[in-house]
């Protein structure tokens, strides 16, 4: 296994638990990829290096902690109900669909989006006749007070892609395992503590109870292929061999993957993301979260220690000076939470260029599933064919899912005597 992002140590998880002996390798001297935590030396304080909001309904997620123990370790409302504040108007709202899967909450106005009415919300179901080629403004159309207060929200933080040029299809998929299943389903969830609190150290211990060998700082220069198999890893600290009963799997980027494994597919357009976090302590009475309309932050979140901004979709930002950003993102946080605009807190920003591959629709046809064309190697990734834009669910998804391939596949050796099919590179 190379690779202890979340879809790295979901695939690991899944191997060790099936009897699998697995090795897993990083580059990095940490687990996570872009979901950890990190004491940050300006704030001084511990953040995460992103925000990422789960919902009740991510079964792949779910599993992943139960399996870990750090189900308990997610917070959030009783029920399905995300917050909302409109900067040019002042007005506020919350977005709260009911618990079962048939949605009369469509027939009460306190529920819905204010401005919107039944019919509004009917439209959307042109989604499920969406062409593969088709956009999401394509499909809802471009403007209104639906599509502006709810529709582009959902989307761009969904698909981290604009809605001129994002997935139809792929928001369809993103619906229709959320709201489509009733607000039990869609209940907002984020960590108590951290990412890393929640993703990352309870699965490395796990996989260390399970006698995974776990090993960071190693860092992969080529994988040496033959004709129909991988033979070898070439890692700066030395090569490691491929025995005929052993798999690769590797769980790393999509450029990273095209350069060891020549010739795949991969999406190769990529949208930014920019995070913003103030030293603040908003208190445990403040909103965990809250979604700004028609300002240039899109979500903010309380944390332990700061709050939280994420701008989705970020290249028309991401050029900006740090200073720039920091002051104008922290006037919406101010106003989102009622807090003085001066003084500035203390600020950290963080920029991610290539964070999620662009969810359009040129891109999804490049995503490749966990097989290759070479017998015991395999991938999994965020940027894989999970049918869900580039979230933690995706990527959980696609580890489960290529470690189940590498365990079919291994199986079938093990009873044609190819080998003991134990083993994971």
């Amino acid at each position: 296994m190379v690779g202890a992002g979340l879809a790295g140590l979901a695939a690991s998880l899944s191997l060790a638990e099936a009897g699998s002996t697995v090795r897993l390798y990083e580059a990095s001297p940490h687990a996570g990829g872009r979901c950890r935590s990190y004491f940050d030396q300006s704030l001084g304080c511990r953040i995460d290096n992103g925000n990422h909001l789960l919902i009740s309904g991510n079964t792949a997620v779910m599993d992943y902690l139960r399996r870990t123990g750090a189900i308990d370790s997610l917070v959030g409302p009783p029920t399905a109900a995300y917050p909302f504040v409109d900067m040019t108007t002042g007005e506020r709202w919350t977005f709260e669909p009911n618990e079962g899967w048939i949605p009369w909450w469509l027939l009460s106005r306190r529920r819905r989006v204010p401005g919107t009415a039944l019919s509004d919300y009917l439209r959307a179901r042109a989604l499920l006749r969406a062409r593969d080629d088709a956009t999401v403004s394509s499909v809802l159309g471009s403007g209104g007070t639906i599509f502006e207060r709810l529709w582009k929200p959902l989307a761009v933080a969904a698909l981290n892609t604009e809605v001129e040029a994002g997935a139809a299809s792929l928001l369809q998929r993103v619906l229709a395992e959320s709201i489509g299943r009733g607000g039990g389903t869609c209940r907002p969830l984020v960590p108590r503590e951290g990412l890393s609190e929640s993703f990352v150290d309870p699965a490395l211990r796990r996989l260390g109870a399970l006698h995974v060998d776990t090993r960071f700082g190693a860092r992969l220069r080529a994988v040496i292929l033959a004709e129909a198999r991988a033979d070898a890893l070439e890692f700066e600290f030395g090569r490691v061999e491929i025995a005929p009963g052993d798999a690769l799997l590797l769980a790393v980027t999509a450029p990273v993957a095209q350069r060891l494994l020549p010739g795949i597919p991969a999406p190769a357009e990529f949208r930014a993301i920019l995070n913003a976090h103030y030293r603040y302590q908003a208190g445990d009475g403040a909103p965990l979260f809250i979604g700004i309309i028609g300002g240039t932050a899109e979500w903010v979140f309380r944390k332990r220690e700061v709050l939280s901004v994420t701008v989705s979709a970020a290249d028309r930002l991401i050029d900006e000076p740090a200073e720039a950003l920091a002051a104008l993102l922290w006037g919406d946080v101010a106003r989102a939470y009622g807090l003085s605009v001066e003084p500035l807190p203390a600020w950290q920003i963080v920029k991610e260029r290539r964070a999620t591959f662009a969810a359009t629709p040129a891109q999804l046809a490049l995503r490749p599933g966990a097989k290759t064309r070479w017998n015991n190697v395999f991938i999994a990734g965020d940027w894989t064919d999970t049918g869900l834009p580039a979230t933690i669910e995706g990527a959980v998804r696609s580890g489960f899912a290529a470690a189940g391939a590498v365990t079919k596949v291994l199986e079938l050796q093990g009873r044609d005597g190819h080998g003991e099919a134990r083993s994971m590179a």
